[in-house]
């Protein structure tokens, strides 16, 4: 369970540390307009997701068990974030991430790191592709500048209010974050290493302050942003508040530990290294205490941001100490210019992150496996998008178990990179 850090250090050279420093800065520029809109969509306020990358992107790259994972939140949280955030407050995310550090402590410290083998897939990308729809719904809002006095939190509900929103639709807004979709995507075929969606939010929202087209910013509607991390502090812990947020908890440290390790398997197919599961466990349980003390988000392996960190050279966890120390100095100097992203910018940024999270160029093959896999996986997405994060696990993995143990001939599973 030796951090990977000590193990790469002894070898490091010049020519390597430059190369990771600069991995790191690319990821920082990635990972930075992300990060602000993760906390948006979960409801939290954006500074919290600046606040997870930089706190639980150190703490990952410190002590993790892979040479080149990236942490930070992603948008695997947004709703288990939301939800726990409108039952519970800030302060009771807050103790279940704080809960949830823990319960990773202890399953990297019982070796439980090797047990993401027995999770399905069809489980996993069953739940993936529900909550890109969660996601993308999400956003809608924002995309079409629609004017509402309250979005409700459940899909159905939350469509049916759009439609009826539908003439306070604000085309300056629905353009803003089309053009910013569309430099995405150019950017990302014609400069793959490029950190192209800092430059896409920024473009697009520059255009729109300098026509001052009446779209919404960060700073309009939020407030500055601050210049630096907040004071560490706990909320008041009761009993009661443990018992609660237990759920929460669970499931928080679920998603953390199986997206670490899917990441960090990526990882593994792209650089052929091997990553230290166990290791890794601890490294995330680290994270989510670090980031809970700092008031930040739920933290695991961001799978995209990994993958960008492996392209751009990244080799060591060098690479992703350097992003984190980015995003902090960037957050030190230019906190008002990032507080002028356009929310339809980052609306639509989401919304592509959401499409590339379902994968939709494996579907087919989805469609194609036998069909208690199929079956399994429909139920699963179901469940995510119309009733609760957690059932659709659980029901997701005890019948995905029960599948296993009755045909024993589960072929591995292939995992691929998704924008998270």
């Amino acid at each position: 369970m030796r951090p990977m850090l000590l193990t790469t250090l002894p070898d490091t050279t010049r020519p390597g540390l430059l190369r990771d420093a600069l991995a790191g800065v690319t990821v920082a520029m990635v990972a930075l307009p992300l990060s602000l809109a993760i906390a948006i969509a979960s409801g939290a306020p954006p500074a919290a997701g600046v606040t997870t990358a930089i706190v639980g992107g150190f703490l990952v790259s410190l002590l993790g068990g892979s040479r080149v994972q990236i942490g930070g939140p992603t948008g695997a949280f947004i709703v288990v974030v939301f939800g726990t955030i409108a039952a519970h407050g800030y302060d009771g995310l807050v103790i279940a991430t704080l809960m949830a550090g823990v319960l990773l402590l202890i399953a990297g410290a019982l070796k439980a790191g090797r047990l993401i083998g027995l999770v399905p897939e069809p489980v996993i990308n069953g739940f993936t592709i529900g909550i890109a729809v969660i996601i993308a719904t999400s956003q809608l809002k924002d995309l079409f500048g629609l004017t509402m006095a309250e979005v409700p939190a459940d899909v159905l509900p939350k469509l049916a209010a759009l439609w009826q929103a539908r003439e306070t639709l604000n085309l300056s807004a629905l353009g803003t974050g089309l053009a910013t979709m569309v430099l995405i995507v150019v950017l990302r075929r014609a400069l793959p290493r490029f950190p192209g969606l800092i430059l896409a939010v920024g473009a697009t929202s520059a255009a729109a302050a300098l026509m001052a087209l009446p779209v919404d910013t960060i700073q309009s509607r939020f407030g500055a942003l601050p210049a630096g991390l907040p004071a560490p502090a706990l909320p008041a812990v009761t009993l009661q508040r443990l018992t609660e947020l237990l759920p929460s908890a669970v499931v928080i440290a679920f998603l953390a530990g199986v997206e670490s390790l899917l990441s960090a398997m990526v990882a593994d197919r792209m650089t052929g290294d091997r990553h230290r599961p166990n290791a890794e466990m601890l490294a995330q349980g680290a994270a989510n205490l670090g980031s809970a003390l700092f008031g930040g988000l739920p933290v695991t392996g961001a799978i995209a941001r990994t993958a960008t960190n492996i392209r751009a050279g990244g080799r060591t966890p060098v690479a992703g100490l350097v992003h984190a120390a980015t995003i902090l100095v960037v957050m030190q100097v230019a906190a008002p210019l990032a507080g002028q992203m356009a929310m339809p910018a980052l609306a639509g940024l989401l919304i592509l992150t959401a499409w590339n999270m379902s994968e939709p160029h494996k579907w087919r093959g989805y469609l194609a496996a036998r069909r208690s896999d199929v079956f399994l996986l429909l139920l699963t997405m179901g469940l995510t998008v119309v009733a609760d994060l957690t059932v659709a696990i659980a029901v997701g993995v005890a019948l995905g178990l029960a599948l296993r143990l009755a045909r024993r001939d589960v072929p591995p599973a292939d995992w691929d990179p998704r924008d998270r």
